[in-house]
């Protein structure tokens, strides 16, 4: 039992090292359709004046909804194309990585917003600490710089719960603004920095 416990975790490390290069190609696609859907759902969330927690909850879960399915489908079309098993091994270990502190994101929020119908700034920093820490530890068994994408994640948001606890006692800051910048224009510049980086590689 041990022995091939063992003997199936070489292999699952083996092959994610394999394999590092074609999850960065496939995180430079995602990672600019994320950041599109992040900043089209931040232009509308302000222009339609979204603020309360449960139309803002709403708002960006349908969005959470929209950009993981997109993901799937741009990671499955990725692993068609390199004739590689989508639902593999190391697949199954980073959404193991994912679910957790996504779960308990999702949990965190939804316990706000059923208490207050004021707090989308507070819910919009708790989504980006869990999500951070979601990248770093999916950035165990992917490339290096989703986690430190993460790590950038976790500080800002606990930079931000400070600030909103000590700095933001009169006036909140645009919860729309706060996620369209970090789920949208982050994601595009990562998405950006992989492609043109992975270019670069290529034509080297």
């Amino acid at each position: 039992m041990n022995s091939n416990w063992a003997e199936e975790n070489l292999q699952t490390i083996r092959t994610l090292m394999e394999r590092s290069a074609l999850y960065r190609r496939a995180l430079a696609p995602i990672m600019i359709y994320a950041g599109v859907i992040g900043i089209a759902t931040g232009g509308a969330g302000g222009f339609l004046q979204i603020n309360s927690t449960r139309q803002f909850c709403v708002l960006w879960l349908c969005a959470a909804i929209i950009a993981i399915t997109g993901a799937f489908l741009l990671a499955r079309q990725q692993a068609l194309k390199d004739k590689e098993p989508f639902w593999s091994s190391p697949t199954r270990r980073v959404t193991e990585a994912l679910l957790p502190p996504l779960a308990a994101g999702f949990c965190a929020s939804m316990l706000l917003a059923t208490f207050r119908n004021d707090l989308a700034p507070l819910i919009s920093f708790v989504w980006i600490l869990f999500y951070g820490c979601a990248l770093y530890s999916a950035g165990f068994f992917m490339p290096r710089i989703v986690r430190w994408f993460g790590l950038l994640f976790i500080v800002c948001s606990c930079g931000l719960l400070l600030a909103y606890g000590i700095i933001w006692k009169n006036s909140d800051p645009n919860p729309n603004g706060v996620m369209g910048l970090f789920f949208g224009v982050l994601h595009l510049a990562c998405g950006a920095y992989l492609y043109l980086t992975e270019k670069g590689k290529n034509a080297a």
